[in-house]
């Protein structure tokens, strides 16, 4: 075998590995809106099974990290690959498809106000003529009960609180029963036991459904309970990257800040 048969093995050795081992791979990724620099060749990889939290102070890039990943926001550089799929290169049906792999749970919940709870669910499944309407309810129960909120199928967003909200939007995003899940500040505005709920139903959901999990969290509580990995961004790239116990003993004065 010629020099560059053999470097083209390798390299395809190389990124078969890569996809078998990471659920998410970003290399050198570049983000700017107009003259503000948000990311600037960030590195980070999300390995399958993994729960990964990433902490940053406002304007580090987090919530823009995560847009990119599911082609909300196109870089301008870098390589982003998720369940083996190149997202910059995807377009329409290929991007939506790999949509439907990948979990959104935003900081609001985004529920829709006009419906009930049962309706909220069943939207996502809307587009697919495969499913039957008797299949569609339990797939709406056994979401709800999944979150600990059977009970509240009928209700209107109106009538739920802040943790309910969470929780009915994280069933809405596990109907799909999605390979990958995005959790955007999701113990944001929370008194501090309905964040530890929130944390702990985070960690229910990646042994329930074996998801791969990037954590964009301020709250080093949820940290500490969901965090396989922690990584800490700073200036739009990973100032450091471990566990939770390795990053509290960090001698790094931005990362110490956290655990004070």
């Amino acid at each position: 075998m010629n020099d560059s048969n053999s470097d083209k093995k390798k390299t395809n050795e190389t990124d078969e590995t890569s996809a078998k081992e990471f659920a998410i791979e970003i290399v050198d990724l570049h983000k700017s809106f107009k003259s503000n620099r948000v990311l600037k060749g960030l590195n980070l990889v999300l390995a399958k099974g993994e729960n990964l939290v990433v902490l940053g102070k406002s304007g580090t890039g987090k919530s823009v990290l995560i847009k990119c990943v599911v082609g909300l926001i196109e870089p301008e550089e870098g390589s982003l690959t998720v369940l083996g799929e190149n997202v910059l290169e995807l377009k329409d049906k290929k991007l939506n498809d790999l949509r439907k792999k990948v979990g959104f749970l935003f900081q609001s919940a985004a529920l829709y106000d006009s419906m009930t709870v049962r309706e909220n669910l069943k939207f996502p499944l809307r587009t697919d003529p495969s499913i039957e309407e008797d299949e569609k309810e339990a797939l709406v129960k056994e979401a709800l009960e999944n979150v600990g909120l059977l009970d509240a199928i009928d209700k209107m967003p109106s009538e739920l609180s802040g943790g309910m909200r969470k929780r009915v939007g994280l069933a809405r995003t596990l109907i799909l029963k999605p390979a990958v899940m995005l959790y955007d500040e999701p113990t944001n505005g929370l008194d501090p036991i309905t964040s530890r709920e929130i944390s702990k139903l985070i960690t229910d959901v990646r042994e329930k459904y074996k998801t791969s999990s990037i954590i964009i969290t301020h709250d080093i509580a949820c940290a500490k309970i969901t965090a396989d990995r922690i990584v800490v961004l700073k200036d739009g790239v990973c100032l450091t990257e471990g566990t939770f116990e390795e990053l509290q003993n960090s001698e790094i004065p931005e990362v110490r800040a956290y655990f004070e």
